[in-house]
């Protein structure tokens, strides 16, 4: 099945919902509409420079996304806290079918994952309203009422990357009694190509071309539900 708003490599449709156990989603730019780290630093007037790293990030052009984050994390020290609640209240939109494809999947049964190299602040709200099950994120250092520039450590490490995407994904496929063939995987750029590669299906939403390319669904026009069409309940 290929059209050019939906494209489908590897195998036949339609795929059984009750073939799979955990759907982990990507969040910037897959379940919502913005880079959440742009948008911040659109607060501190430096949007242009903090954009072109994260796309040179998200087409692959830069590998090392620890590193792409850092330089970008560097660019926000100063930046009000405040900046985050403006962003969240004005900037941050649900993408298309992102609430119809996460109730469909809950309601099968289908446990969900929220893996983001973006930050604790953004994915709490999201995670609420989606009704995320499992979480993973990076948390910002604040100090002052103004960010640093750093994240804070957590008990699994610092930085959420596409590595830690993938392992947080097999994990909690693991604690749930799953087994990576029954883990969907939705993104939409370089760093969720780990977690996407050891799925049982990938999906890639309005994503970069590296990522279309290795992707078993391409949604390159419309919203998330449109994965949806692919599945049956049984």
């Amino acid at each position: 099945m290929t059209t050019q708003d939906l494209l489908v490599q590897g195998f036949t449709p339609p795929l059984a919902l009750a073939n799979f156990k955990l759907a982990a989603f990507d969040m910037d730019s897959t379940l919502i509409s913005i880079e959440c780290i742009d948008e911040i630093a659109d607060a501190a007037g430096r949007k242009a420079e903090v954009a072109a790293i994260t796309e040179a990030a998200m087409r692959g052009e830069i590998t090392d996304f620890k590193d792409s984050l850092r330089r970008r994390l560097a660019l926000l020290k100063g930046v009000p806290v405040t900046a985050l609640d403006a962003v969240l209240k004005e900037r941050l939109q649900f993408n298309p079918g992102a609430r119809e494809l996460c109730a469909a999947l809950k309601a099968a049964g289908i446990k969900l994952l929220l893996v983001s190299g973006g930050f604790t602040f953004f994915t709490r709200y999201v995670a609420a309203e989606l009704g995320m099950d499992f979480v993973r994120s990076n948390e910002l250092e604040v100090k002052d009422g103004l960010l640093t520039g750093e994240l804070v450590m957590q008990d699994w490490g610092d930085i959420c990357d596409g590595e830690e995407k993938r392992r947080m994904m097999l994990q909690c496929a693991a604690e749930i009694g799953c087994s990576p063939e029954q883990c969907i995987a939705v993104g939409d750029g370089a760093n969720d190509l780990l977690m996407m590669g050891a799925a049982g299906l990938s999906v890639a939403y309005h994503a970069k071309p590296r990522v279309r390319e290795q992707a078993m669904v391409a949604i390159n026009e419309g919203g998330l539900e449109k994965l949806l069409s692919l599945m049956t309940r049984n």
